[in-house]
């Protein structure tokens, strides 16, 4: 017979696992089991026996890597892929470089309003992306935007923001106009847990605002710039909310234009699931490895600086 103790003992250690219980139950049904799924999804298609028709006539059989091969010479998804990282080296460092500079500048003993003023740089975050797409697009469009009407009052071009190049930087701008607040407050909270006696150190030894916060500020909120930059790369390889909700408006969007669109596309459009999950699956393991990728040399890299 266990004694009382026994029993206090076991439960005590059994605790943080009783806890965890329920977070591992929902990470595996919504989760880990779609992904499983997806994945094995990929692996099969549809056989179809002389014209589809009657029992039978269509059957799901094992593809092996067959999705995957189409997938790789998909010209679609390629130039998807490619007019994405355009699309990203323009929305990240412009981003990141606003994010960092408001939260230079609120960091600021001089400044004034300030709870206002991370409020007012954070709030686009708080609209959803749909909402922002739509709010922009009504005013990238000539008939109806109040920009292209004070324009035309001013005597001023018009440039047409919804075709060809332009498109890049207006999908860019929805994009900045949203995620700069929130990448802004990570950099900021980093920049307050700052000992104050580290600045006070600096402007006694003569340094100037712009030098402490070039030699003191930045390299001491490295980690946070790391960890905005690996958000960001994974939300640029993940639009699809914006050149979706813009589609309606312009003809220089396809329902292709990112690699998400053509997974929705080959899923929803073409009724081919075992083609949108190969390329889902390749579009999450690019996600990974880049991330990986970057996680590890900037790990690297700070492990050079500690060092030396």
């Amino acid at each position: 017979m266990s004694s009382p103790a026994g029993r206090k003992s076991y439960g005590v250690k059994g605790a943080p696992y009783g806890f965890l219980l329920p977070a591992v139950i929902l990470f595996a049904l919504f989760f880990a089991l779609p992904i499983g799924y997806a994945v094995w999804l990929s692996f099969r298609k549809v056989h179809v026996s002389g014209l589809g028709l009657g029992s039978g006539a269509r059957k799901e059989v094992w593809a092996g890597a067959e999705n995957y091969t189409e997938a790789f010479q998909d010209s679609e998804l390629l130039n998807g892929a490619l007019r994405v990282l355009g699309y990203g080296c323009i929305v990240v460092p412009v981003m990141l470089g606003l994010a960092l500079l408001f939260a230079l500048m609120l960091d600021s003993d001089k400044v004034r309003l300030a709870p206002f003023t991370r409020l007012a740089i954070f709030l686009p975050y708080a609209v959803p992306g749909v909402v922002a797409a739509l709010l922009w697009g009504f005013l990238y469009l000539p008939d109806v935007s109040p920009f292209y009407f004070v324009l035309d009052k001013l005597g001023m071009p018009q440039p047409d923001l919804l075709d060809g190049g332009p498109l890049y930087l207006a999908l860019s701008n929805i994009a900045v106009w949203g995620g700069t607040g929130f990448n802004m407050i990570v950099i900021y909270t980093s920049l307050r847990s700052i000992p104050a006696e580290v600045y006070e150190a600096a402007k006694l030894d003569g340094a100037t605002p712009v030098q402490i916060a070039l030699r003191i500020k930045i390299p001491m909120v490295a980690p946070s710039l790391v960890l905005t930059f690996f958000f960001s790369i994974i939300a640029t390889l993940q639009v699809f909310n914006e050149p979706t909700t813009l589609k309606p408006l312009t003809n220089s969007v396809n329902t292709t234009w990112s690699p998400l669109m053509k997974v929705y596309q080959d899923a929803f459009g073409r009724n081919d699931i075992y083609s949108a999950a190969a390329e889902a699956t390749l579009i999450a393991v690019v996600t990974l490895l880049l991330s990986f990728g970057f996680l590890r040399a900037a790990n690297r890299r700070n492990k050079q600086e500690a060092a030396g």
